[in-house]
């Protein structure tokens, strides 16, 4: 991560295939259950660089979501928990985590196991990384290379756009 001078704010993970290798929904709460081998080294790194970290999860057992990040020890490392079942595509997690954290969207990086959840959320302005094997190092590469990207090119449209309003206005004083 030392390579990258620029980190999100909040980094925000689904559960089911992403931070673990199964569905909360066909597991019992008696069980122990594991993440996926890089999942714990990267949430700590992310916490140790100062950033915060959310959960956005569409379970329809979030007892046993819940149940889970106990026993893994994780769960006081999220600033917000959002795990309810929905046909949203996480639009309404991602809302309800902007609320509470007062993070913008573009200064969010999301991991997540299904195309539509990247797709509807990289609408919202969040860089959205599709995980085919769980968060794990190369990943958080991707992602951390891409949400760089993302910022520069917003920040070079952000410029543009102030040039374009400065030429705007004085061209109207001009005309007057």
């Amino acid at each position: 991560m030392g390579l990258f001078q620029v980190l999100p704010r909040l980094v925000v993970l689904d559960l089911d295939y992403t931070l673990w290798p199964f569905y909360c929904e066909c597991r019992s709460k008696r069980e122990m259950p594991s993440l996926y081998p890089h999942a714990k080294g990267i949430l700590y790194a992310l916490k140790d660089k100062g950033v915060n970290l959310a959960i956005a999860s569409r379970s329809p057992t979030p007892d046993i979501a819940n149940t889970f990040l106990d026993k893994l020890g994780i769960k006081p490392l999220f600033v917000a928990q959002e795990i309810f079942s929905s046909w949203t595509h996480k639009t309404e997690h991602f809302q309800r985590i902007k609320q509470r954290s007062g993070i913008p969207y573009n200064e969010m990086l999301f991991f997540d196991d299904e195309d539509r959840n990247i797709e509807a959320v990289s609408k919202m302005g969040v860089t959205s990384i599709l995980v085919h094997n769980g968060v794990n190092l190369g990943a958080l590469r991707q992602g951390l290379t891409k949400f760089t990207q993302n910022l520069e090119s917003s920040e070079r449209n952000k410029q543009r756009w102030q040039n374009f309003s400065r030429k705007s206005s004085s061209s109207e004083r001009d005309q007057s």
